[in-house]
């Protein structure tokens, strides 16, 4: 009768836990997706995903690890760090700031930090940190996710010599 009662209970128990022990009205569809390092939510729109190249998405990975905590107004711990930091940095997704930023100064503030270029000195050199490309990677990612979405400057033509 005990080996019985003990069966009956660890069925109940794997039975419960193969249905996820979530309350009544929470089945609703999840989409496993919305925290993979391939998409991202659109800052306009965060009911439609944006899907990063594989440098977008080292970026990503890489911004979520270091430059969340004062790039972001929320991090997976809370509020971000932000509103502490003077001048207060520009959240990741502000195109309206970032995209204005040439790639060179955006490679510089990242490696030599935020005191180098007149920034706030919280904001470390990363270039001990992080190898170049892990740098591109971020700057890759913050292009991908500006909104108003960042257009690259338009090249000059090249200038053809008259004979």
């Amino acid at each position: 009768m005990m080996a019985r009662t003990t069966t009956a209970i660890a069925v109940a128990c794997l039975l419960a836990a193969l249905a996820g022990c979530r309350p009544k009205g929470s089945m609703e569809a999840r989409d496993p997706l919305r925290n993979a390092f391939d998409t991202v939510a659109d800052a306009s729109d965060a009911a439609k995903l944006v899907p990063l190249t594989y440098q977008q998405a080292q970026g990503k990975r890489i911004f979520e690890t270091y430059c969340v905590w004062c790039h972001a107004d929320a991090t997976p711990a809370g509020p971000s760090n932000r509103s502490n930091v003077t001048p207060m940095p520009a959240v990741i997704t502000d195109g309206t700031a970032l995209n204005g930023l040439s790639d060179e100064y955006m490679q510089t503030i990242i490696t030599l930090g935020g005191s180098a270029l007149g920034k706030s000195a919280m904001m470390p050199p990363y270039g001990e940190t992080l190898k170049e490309d892990d740098i591109r990677a971020v700057m890759a990612y913050a292009r991908a996710v500006a909104q108003p979405p960042y257009e690259p400057a338009a090249r000059p033509k090249p200038q053809i010599p008259v004979k």
